[in-house]
């Protein structure tokens, strides 16, 4: 059985898998969350990679999975220490040596959520918006004291990998509410970087936070 490596977006917070950590536990399944220094401006992608593997040690067959700004940590990990399977979430789908600061450029994101904005009707950018629109309040109003900012250096870091081929299988989703990291945007993305079709779930960009059971379920049967 696979042991689930979960890694966060931005901040490093764990606690944003903790719906999902429950319901893997609750389906029989071992689960770990790792908790990065987001706020550490000493920290790159090399030290959170490191912190990844020596969460996985000795485990064998582990699916990792990585949330918007992780899928910058995922292949580094993956080559690090060989791993059964990679699922990117909402994520942040890097070049070889690409760094996160520059990926921005080099996908056209801002404009893909500017222009998602403008056909929506939600407006410019909000943190309630564009991420706690779908996030029931209870988990919003608990996730407050778990914030942290991410330190400018890691996007600055490059993102030290070979080649998405090399690697195991790699799949990616996106929540079909997510108004960070639109859905077509997304697909293109996906396509155009790792050769395959985005698999979609419904959910807004925190989709552990908003809708766990659908992406467990995915997780575990697909």
């Amino acid at each position: 059985m696979s042991t689930f490596v979960l890694i966060p977006g931005a901040g490093g917070a764990a606690w944003y898998w903790n719906r999902v950590v429950t319901l893997l536990q609750d389906a029989g399944s071992a689960a770990i969350a790792v908790d990065l220094p987001g706020a550490d401006e000493t920290a790159g992608l090399s030290e959170y990679a490191e912190l990844v593997v020596d969460a996985i040690g000795a485990r064998q067959d582990v699916a990792l999975v990585a949330q918007s700004l992780g899928g910058f940590t995922a292949p580094m990990v993956s080559e690090a220490v060989g791993v059964e399977s990679v699922t990117l979430v909402n994520a942040m789908i890097p070049l070889p040596r690409e760094t996160p600061g520059d990926w921005w450029g080099n996908t056209g994101a801002v404009e893909a959520r500017v222009d998602a904005a403008t056909t929506g009707g939600y407006g410019d950018f909000d943190p309630v918006t564009y991420f706690l629109h779908d996030v029931p309040p209870s988990i919003a109003a608990e996730g407050e004291s778990h914030q942290r900012p991410e330190a400018e250096a890691v996007f600055a870091s490059p993102c030290e990998f070979e080649s998405w081929t090399s690697l195991p299988q790699v799949r990616a989703v996106g929540g079909a509410e997510d108004r960070f990291f639109p859905i077509d945007f997304q697909r293109r993305v996906a396509h155009d970087r790792l050769g395959i079709n985005l698999d979609v779930l419904p959910g807004g960009h925190l989709i552990a936070l908003a809708q766990p059971a659908p992406l467990v379920d995915y997780l575990l049967h697909r």
